[in-house]
């Protein structure tokens, strides 16, 4: 099955790439974008940020950051699987290394003890910066509805996301959606600090935050950044 996800996404991703790419090689779905852009702002406005608003009221500093250290340490599973598909190995031992020692130590990854003992927190890795490691292009910006905005290639990636998330392997339906609205939750809580820096056209402004964002992972963090600040929450909006 999981053969079969990852088999159809790359061939949407080899069919459909160069007919974008040859049109427009940044946006040329912008008119369908935007229209998805609006209906996950209205969703954003009306119902995730007034509950983000409200955890970050009602939740101490010391538990939402706890809470954001669980998320951080399950993602040490696909950075190190990404690591190791993009020949990383040096990478990948550090990754697994924080793994083991902040789900134990640090009490199921609540307590970043690894970054303590020397072991600092990367930047991440998933399947679509492998892809662009083993020379799949970009392909067009694409947003899609509530998972926000990627390129054809991170959503040719998204399967294999899927199933190296240890988020999709809880038992319990309840649990399983409980686990990540929270995630999403604790995303959109660390994206309120961010919004001052928000213009008139937010559909420009994330998409090239985006961008700029992904080329700066896929090269390893050798691409100025001209927007400032941290732009690591922007991953996930």
């Amino acid at each position: 099955m999981k053969s079969l996800r990852l088999l159809s996404a790359w061939l949407v991703l080899m069919i459909t790439a160069p007919i974008a790419l040859a049109s427009d090689a940044k946006d040329p779905w912008e008119g369908f974008n935007r229209a998805v852009f609006a209906f996950n702002d209205a969703a954003d406005t009306y119902v995730i940020r007034p509950v983000a608003v409200g955890y970050q009221k009602v939740t101490p500093g010391p538990l939402r950051r706890g809470v954001s250290n669980v998320f951080a340490n399950l993602l040490e599973v696909p950075n190190a699987f990404n690591d190791i598909l993009q020949g990383k190995f040096g990478e990948a031992g550090k990754d697994t290394g924080r793994f083991v020692i902040n789900s134990t130590l640090g009490v199921v990854g609540l307590f970043d003890v690894a970054s303590h003992m020397g072991l600092e927190r990367s930047d991440g890795e998933d399947f679509g910066q492998t892809l662009a490691s083993w020379g799949v292009p970009d392909g067009p910006y694409l947003v899609l509805p509530v998972l926000g905005p990627r390129t054809l290639r991170d959503a040719a990636g998204m399967p294999v996301d899927w199933v190296t998330d240890p988020k999709t392997y809880i038992g319990h339906a309840r649990t399983s959606y409980e686990v990540k609205a929270l995630d999403l939750l604790d995303q959109r809580e660390g994206l309120l600090s961010l919004e001052q820096n928000i213009g008139s056209d937010k559909y420009t402004l994330y998409r090239d935050i985006y961008l700029q964002r992904r080329e700066f992972l896929i090269n390893d963090g050798e691409v100025e950044d001209d927007f400032g600040g941290d732009l690591d929450d922007f991953d996930d909006f």
